[in-house]
């Protein structure tokens, strides 16, 4: 693994912190949740942001896209998270994105990969049924019909769900929930007959939504994947999306480090900066130093898939449950060093405190990942 960022990822690092500090900084999400904005994002940031190539850093160069790497990937979560942008770019280019890559025929490919590169669609994974995250027990069902599937049941906590164009829905044709066959993954239209979304309101003010199947009628081409087979692309999927979040959630740590370092250096009490107080002085610096061990923690994981290493589903639990850790630390020494302005709304960090939150839960949280590390070793 390259400890150093090469010349390309330094540009890239460069371009995606510039684009969102000056077009999706923290003042935007505000102005989304205060004005109830119907899509809960900037339609305008997302045709910027994929005329810049970032929509697109996943998907191959043949397709449209930058082809570039799961680190690509992160370098750019990271400044989302420092930023707090509303954008659907972890749901649609890194999560999606992942399954088409994995799971698609050249046809789906095709389809779809340039359309999410170029910003003219959006797809969101359909796997939540649960209020915690539990992937394998899968209970929508898929029953086999002439032509193709019935889709019947619901899922939860579906990212960008109410502007999705497509759906990647993990469904049951066999076995019991908690079962690893029998599951399929299937390219559902947003807009079938049968599909009702309902969006919900999410502590962060980002989109999630509520989707449920009413004997929703799918085609054969609509299988990705083998049918029976789709625990294997969909834990390649889920992988990306918690290397990716773990991404975002140091992002989301390093600004609120950064904003607590720079108050610490301006307030005063008793005629002194508080910056100047031992136990402040302790408790900023071992801060750092969690940041900046989940900062490699991170790195490594991403690094894992893209050489799609034997480790990769370790490194990615070990990132995820690090940088959840780390983050919840993060905004709670901020709220607190802050003081009394740290808790009203007024303030930002009550928004990176919410989306912490929100990252913590999304595909597993802390205890989630840990278990899935003993489990692996043995214990």
């Amino acid at each position: 693994m390259a400890l150093i960022p090469t010349e390309e990822q330094t540009m890239l690092l460069e371009s995606a912190r510039d684009f969102l500090a000056t077009e999706g900084p923290v003042s935007q999400l505000r102005h989304l949740r205060d004005t109830a904005d119907a899509s809960g994002f900037s339609l305008a940031l997302c045709k910027q942001f994929a005329s810049m190539g970032f929509s697109g850093v996943l998907v191959p160069e043949a397709l449209g896209g930058m082809g570039l790497g799961y680190v690509e990937a992160g370098i750019v979560m990271e400044q989302i998270g420092r930023n707090l942008s509303a954008s659907p770019f972890l749901a649609s280019n890194v999560v999606a994105t992942t399954a088409l890559l994995h799971a698609g025929n050249a046809a789906q490919q095709a389809l779809w990969l340039p359309q999410l590169a170029s910003g003219a669609a959006i797809a969101t994974l359909a796997v939540e049924e649960h209020t915690k995250h539990r992937p394998s027990r899968i209970a929508l069902s898929a029953t086999p019909t002439a032509h193709g599937f019935i889709l019947n049941g619901a899922k939860t906590f579906v990212l960008d769900s109410h502007v999705a164009d497509l759906l990647i829905v993990a469904a049951r044709r066999a076995g019991e929930p908690g079962d690893l066959e029998g599951i399929t993954l299937f390219l559902v239209d947003a807009k079938a007959q049968g599909v009702e979304i309902e969006r919900t309101a999410m502590a962060d003010s980002h989109n999630a939504g509520r989707v449920r199947f009413n004997q929703v009628q799918v085609n054969s081409e609509a299988v990705l994947g083998p049918v029976d087979g789709g625990w294997a692309p969909l834990s390649a999927t889920l992988n990306a999306g918690r290397a990716a979040a773990a991404a975002e959630l140091l992002g989301v740590a390093d600004e609120a480090f950064a904003r607590t370092v720079q108050y610490l250096k301006e307030r005063k009490q008793f005629d002194r900066l508080i910056g100047e107080f031992q136990g402040l002085q302790h408790r900023a610096a071992q801060l750092y130093c969690e940041l900046e061990i989940t900062r490699a923690a991170v790195a490594y994981a991403l690094d894992q898939l893209d050489t799609d290493s034997a480790n990769t589903n370790e490194a990615v639990a070990v990132a995820k449950a690090r940088a959840g850790r780390t983050a919840t630390l993060a905004v709670q020494e901020a709220v607190q060093m802050h003081g009394g302005m740290g808790m009203t709304d007024a303030f930002d960090m009550g928004f990176f405190m919410k989306r912490a939150r929100v990252l913590q839960e999304l595909f597993g949280d802390s205890n989630f990942h840990l278990n899935q590390l003993a489990q692996s070793r043995g214990y």
